[in-house]
């Protein structure tokens, strides 16, 4: 039986093409190679896990190599290549500062330094966690460091560049290591399942790669283990509870309860989290991360940010369109208060519960309904304004509309008779039996009057945003089939007083309306609504600028019509006198009279 040999060094990459996410260091390592322009000193510092010490040692390997590839790759086949691969290599060698971190070990380097390779042109000196070095090993090393000789090169390799002596700093080409990303560890993952006849979906890739956090050697052990416990068959659910991560499905369904109000399932959801091991505060960061995914599906520009399989960002998208962008920043700002308070909390559960129940809170009932209905509106809004700006020639209305409105017309038509023996029931109560025989008739109608209300109630999701669809084109229709009326003072203030009027769901809105008095441009078609301070004007413009401009556009049969919101400077009162000080000296300030009586008599004023 052959013996295992973990991932991470099974796959260990042994020339630069094999290295995963380093391209530029690559690139430059090479280049320098082909230039002949090799530094005495490099010093690669990054991450765990992400190619430092490999790429020494492919540097090395390569700079020593007596039959390179026209891309600078090691050939593997000549005498250094193999004694290299097979760990007898005299030219190169590798020194762990973790454990010979004294000045001795360093003495015992730079006496070696002095013998020339064996074979190759170069003896490198690779030297591991060199932050460890202690800091009279440091100094001992600093002059070898800084004219060495010239058969010979050195390459530190560290994860904490900042324990460093500057003076260390000043002697080598510093090379930093970024981590790699997860759609490079994805893929390398990918080629070693095919390798390894592993089947893997991509969900489960990603998990791996995210719990990665950017080391592709963490991401080869995570690799393993799963191996290890699902066999060679990986599915997603078993690799989400070997490697201990919360499923993204109690993510969605808690943003789905927060969205509805309904903070009672929100919380059995939390205890169940919590009954299979999980701990809160990692709950809560998770929480946090997926509003911020959330967060960055509102913009196409930004969706590139997000790192996971394409079916989970459909999720996403899917989501984050039911979500109003105040509910993502207000419920991203108690969840990251509520992680920043946990630790210091004496009762940590009823935290993060009252965390959810906030969460549960932000969106207003009327809003609760449909999530997907207010962003359809907004967007039916805003083509409004856009089809107005454009001026289309014939907008196009969709045929549902006209259905919609044909089919919930006949309705009122048909309760009124159902309703008439109930009336001749009250109207006449003297005749027993007509009133029998109406009730009578009302039982027998009233299963039809009970569906027909039921059938236009339009309580479901689909039949209300069908209805504000169909409200939506026909506001644009009959927009857009409105002749431009030219605008006038006095229609101008006649829309504005009822437009004041109408907006009492916003009571400082509706007083700032009635306060102010519209000024028409000179282009006969632009509004200015002037307001008291910024905070006003801000307020008005991110919530009520479309409806109140839709609204002008509607009273004044205009579709023309702007509403620009300007701050107007109130003219500073006069100070009010109130001492009797300072009430005489007005007086004698502003009255000659009172200063001539005050001279004659003499009068001392206090």
């Amino acid at each position: 039986m052959e013996k295992f040999i973990v991932s991470a060094r099974k796959y260990r990459p042994d020339n630069f093409l094999s290295l995963v996410g380093q391209d530029s260091i690559a690139t430059t390592l090479k280049n320098s190679i082909r230039r002949d322009q090799l530094a005495h000193a490099y010093l690669f510092c990054g991450p765990r896990g992400v190619g430092k010490t490999s790429t020494a040692r492919i540097f090395a390997k390569t700079i020593n190599c007596m039959n390179p590839s026209a891309d600078l790759e090691p050939c593997g086949e000549c005498e250094s290549c193999k004694s290299f691969a097979k760990g007898l290599s005299y030219s190169i060698h590798e020194l762990d500062a973790a454990s010979n971190n004294s000045v001795e070990d360093i003495r015992l380097l730079t006496e070696k330094v002095r013998i020339p390779p064996q074979t190759g042109k170069y003896s490198v000196y690779i030297i591991d966690e060199v932050h460890m070095l202690s800091s009279a090993a440091f100094n001992a090393f600093l002059k070898t460091l800084e004219e060495p000789p010239a058969h010979a090169i050195f390459i530190l390799a560290t994860t904490e560049k900042h324990k460093i002596l500057p003076t260390i700093l000043s002697r080598c080409q510093t090379y930093d290591f970024n981590r790699i990303s997860v759609e490079d560890i994805v893929k390398n993952l990918k080629e070693i399942a095919v390798k390894e006849g592993v089947t893997i979906d991509s969900d489960s890739l990603h998990v791996i790669a995210q719990k990665a956090d950017g080391a592709m050697r963490d991401a080869l052990t995570l690799f393993d283990q799963t191996v290890a416990f699902c066999g060679t068959n990986v599915e997603y659910a078993s690799v989400i509870r070997n490697l201990n991560v919360l499923d993204h499905d109690y993510y969605f369904n808690l943003i789905e309860c927060a969205l509805s109000g309904n903070f009672a399932k929100a919380m059995l959801l939390f205890d169940e989290i919590l009954s299979k091991g999980f701990n809160a505060l990692y709950f809560i960061g998770g929480l946090s991360s997926h509003l911020r995914n959330l967060l960055v599906c509102k913009d196409s520009s930004t969706l590139k940010l997000l790192e996971m399989s394409p079916a989970l960002m459909e999720k996403y998208m899917s989501q984050s369109g039911r979500c109003p962008f105040k509910f993502l920043y207000d419920a991203l700002g108690a969840t990251t208060k509520c992680e920043s308070d946990y630790r210091s909390s004496n009762n940590q559960r009823l935290l993060v519960e009252f965390m959810l129940i906030k969460l549960s809170q932000l969106v207003k009932p009327a809003e609760q309904l449909s999530g997907l209905q207010m962003q359809t509106a907004q967007q039916q809004v805003e083509v409004q304004r856009v089809k107005s700006e454009l001026k289309p020639e014939e907008p196009k209305v969709e045929p549902v509309s006209q259905a919609e409105e044909q089919k919930a017309q006949p309705v009122p038509q048909q309760s009124e008779p159902l309703q008439q023996p109930v009336r001749a029931e009250k109207e006449q109560p003297e005749h027993p039996e007509q009133a029998g025989a109406a009730k009578q008739e009302v039982q027998q109608n009233r299963p039809l009057q009970q569906s027909a209300g039921a059938k236009s109630s339009g309580l479901s999701i689909k039949g209300i945003l069908k209805k504000a669809q169909a409200n939506s084109a026909a506001n644009v229709e009959s927009a857009a089939e409105t002749e431009d009326v030219a605008v006038t003072e006095e229609a101008l203030n006649a829309a504005w007083l009822k437009m004041g009027d109408s907006q009492t769901a916003y009571p400082r809105l509706g007083s700032a309306i009635k306060q102010s008095k519209p000024e028409l441009a000179e282009d006969g078609h632009t509004v200015v609504f002037y307001v008291s301070n910024s905070a006003q004007q801000v307020w008005i413009e991110k919530n009520s600028l479309l409806s109140l401009t839709g609204f002008l556009q509607k009273e004044l049969r205009n579709k023309s019509v702007k509403l620009v919101i300007k701050v107007k400077a109130v003219a500073p009162q006069e100070k009010k006198l109130y001492m009797p000080q300072e009430k005489a000296e007005f007086l004698m300030k502003n009255y000659p009279q009172m200063r001539e009586l005050q001279q004659d008599l003499d009068l001392d004023i206090k």
